[in-house]
């Protein structure tokens, strides 16, 4: 993938960045090209190689289409549940360099459910308080609306996915109850005609 001056970029796990400057550089004797990005949310200069933009995870910002999908995840229920924490937070790491803005709903979704039961450790409030950032940057700019507003519709759309979870939890569990009653009383009569 090329990029070119001006163009807004997502740099995996520091968010919206703009390329203000393409150039070759020579390093130990090796001439290559390098993105010069101006990361938006602290005025950094970030030298991205040109060879290495897939390694990075370097991808251009997500279109207005986009944001409807990104919208609707966020809302549909959908929550991975690791019960243990290593395995939760290799994968969610995982997810937040991966630079895609739907694995990072991923881990929004499922920290800020989980810090709905139970406290979380300090590395997993950063990288909740860091995915919920990258989400809120990165679609104020799209939407070029303010940070205060796309904030106020994440937190809707992750009310709808809770909700979601808890109807779909609720009905799970009502299907169970029957079916466990039904064959304990079906057992009992059986014990009940041996007996006499």
């Amino acid at each position: 993938m090329t990029f070119e001056v001006g163009d807004k970029v997502i740099y995996p796990n520091h968010g919206l960045g703009i390329v203000e400057r393409i150039e070759d550089k020579t390093i130990l004797g090796t001439t290559c090209g390098f993105y010069h990005l101006r990361i938006v949310a602290n005025d950094t200069t970030v030298l991205v190689p040109v060879s290495n933009v897939d390694g990075v995870g370097l991808r251009r910002a997500i279109g207005d289409q986009d944001v409807e999908r990104l919208f609707g995840l966020l809302g549909d229920g959908k929550i991975d549940n690791h019960q243990n924490w290593k395995g939760r937070f290799k994968d969610n790491s995982d997810k937040m360099r991966s630079g895609s803005i739907y694995e990072v709903a991923d881990v929004l979704k499922s920290l800020t459910f989980l810090a709905k039961s139970k406290s979380l450790s300090f590395r997993e409030k950063r990288m909740l308080d860091r995915a919920k950032f990258l989400i809120i940057s990165e679609v104020s700019e799209v939407m070029r609306e303010s940070a205060a507003a796309i904030e106020g519709r994440v937190d809707v759309a992750l009310e709808r996915c809770f909700t979601a979870k808890a109807r779909v939890t609720a009905r799970a569990t009502k299907v169970v109850k029957p079916a466990t009653h039904g064959v304990v009383s079906a057992a009992a009569p059986r014990r009940t005609a041996r007996a006499s």
